[in-house]
C-alpha cells in the first residue's frame, strides 16, 4: 500500500459568472417594440445577444437571452401570455385600447 497522500481535486468556488438555473428566473417584461425588435433581430443574426442588446438601450445581452429563452419555452411562454393579457386588459380599461 502506498502511504502517500493523494491530491484531491479542488472544488471550484462559486463565481459570479456561473449560470443560474431557469427556475430561479423571474419573467422579464419588455415593451411590444422591444419584443418585435428582438424577434426581427433574432431572425437576422441568430443568438448573437450582444448585437441585439446593442440595438435596445438599457438592456444587457444576458437579459435579452433570458427573455428569449423564457418566451420560447413552454412553461414560461404561458406565463408571458398571461402577463400580456393582463397588460392589454389594463390598457383597455384605462382607455388606451390597442
Amino acid at each position: 500500500m502506498d502511504r502517500r497522500r493523494r491530491k484531491l481535486p479542488k472544488i471550484a468556488a462559486p463565481s459570479q459568472s456561473e449560470e443560474v438555473s431557469s427556475i430561479e428566473w423571474e419573467f422579464i417584461n419588455m415593451s411590444e417594440q422591444e419584443e418585435d425588435l428582438i424577434c426581427r433581430m433574432y431572425r437576422l443574426v441568430g443568438d448573437r445577444w450582444d448585437l441585439i442588446a446593442g440595438r435596445i438601450p438599457g438592456r444587457k445581452p444576458e437579459e435579452i437571452e433570458r427573455f428569449w429563452i423564457m418566451r420560447n419555452r413552454q412553461g414560461y411562454a404561458e406565463r408571458g401570455k398571461e402577463a400580456s393579457q393582463k397588460k392589454q386588459e389594463t390598457s383597455y380599461v384605462l382607455g388606451h385600447a390597442q
